[in-house]
């Protein structure tokens, strides 16, 4: 048995096709401009690539960009002071902080400094209470969890009723995956590292969600046959057979478990072209959102 892959690329490239033509519509109905503001504190040559792919997402579909480049020694004050600039700006809708900040940063400060209306990540504490809440709607669901639902819904997997395993507990990726899971009816166990026997509940999953951070961890003998595998992680590894030198894989040890899953998102070309797209999407219903108010 070989599983189906779930090609992130292409579904993400048919919904952004759909958010350019709603920012065609929001123009020319409103006059409103979708805006993304972007804070990247710090060299950190993987965020500052991510952020480059971000904007020039964004701009293919006709949404606002602007990027806010702070050196890594940039004190907390700094850093908030451009968070609230970006607060006061009417032209910018949605705002996303990079992570990792620089060590000497307060993250969850510069996170709560964001006006709840332009949380376009997603992962404003009062958004992720609410989505851990029953019978109660975030504005906006955090970017990276929201494009693995939807990969999930885009293989026509069944949610409701199945068990899911997330591995990893991270506020980004982790702990609200669990929730919106868990939203949609699914029952779910978390794995984080001091788990005991993190095999043995994998092989119990209708649905993997792999958001560790450690390169082919999850194996193809953990795989329940048939289950969902969504693979979260970007990992460089050393491959002297790339002409870089270096090759990224996932969390998950493709070649194993692509024998055994049902479906399986692959390393790159996954998650992470989902994860843009959930933030544009969340940039548009921000300023849709905008636009409406008198």
């Amino acid at each position: 048995m070989t599983a189906r892959i779930i090609d992130g690329q292409q579904v993400a490239e048919r919904i952004r096709a759909r958010i350019a033509s709603s920012v065609i519509d929001l123009k020319t109905q409103t006059g409103v401009t979708p805006g993304l503001g972007v804070v990247l504190v710090g060299d950190n040559p993987a965020s500052a690539q991510y952020v480059r792919m971000k904007r020039r997402a964004c701009e293919n579909a006709g949404i606002y960009s602007v990027v806010q480049l702070l050196p890594a020694n940039s004190t907390q004050a700094q850093v908030e002071a451009v968070v609230a600039a970006l607060n006061a700006d009417a032209a910018i809708h949605g705002i996303l902080v990079q992570l990792p900040l620089p060590s000497h940063i307060d993250e969850a400060a510069v996170i709560n400094a964001i006006r709840l209306e332009k949380d376009a990540d997603g992962l404003h504490p009062i958004n992720i209470g609410l989505l851990a809440m029953k019978g109660r709607e975030p504005s906006f669901t955090p970017a990276t969890p929201t494009g693995c639902m939807t990969l999930i819904a885009e293989a026509g997997v069944p949610i409701d009723g199945a068990h899911a395993v997330v591995i990893g507990r991270s506020n980004i990726v982790g702990t609200p995956m669990v929730l919106m899971l868990s939203k949609a009816n699914a029952t779910v166990t978390l794995c984080h590292s001091r788990t005991q026997n993190i095999p043995a509940l994998v092989r119990q999953a209708d649905i993997v969600v792999a958001a560790i951070g450690k390169a082919n961890y999850v194996k193809g003998e953990w795989i329940k046959p048939g289950a969902t595998v969504i693979d979260v992680g970007t990992n460089k590894i050393d491959d002297e057979n790339d002409p870089r030198g270096y090759r990224f894989v996932g969390d998950v040890d493709f070649e194993s478990a692509v024998q055994v899953a049902g479906a399986i998102t692959k390393v790159p070309g996954g998650v992470g072209p989902m994860t843009i797209t959930a933030l544009m999407q969340n940039t548009l219903k921000a300023a849709e959102r905008f636009a409406m108010i008198p």
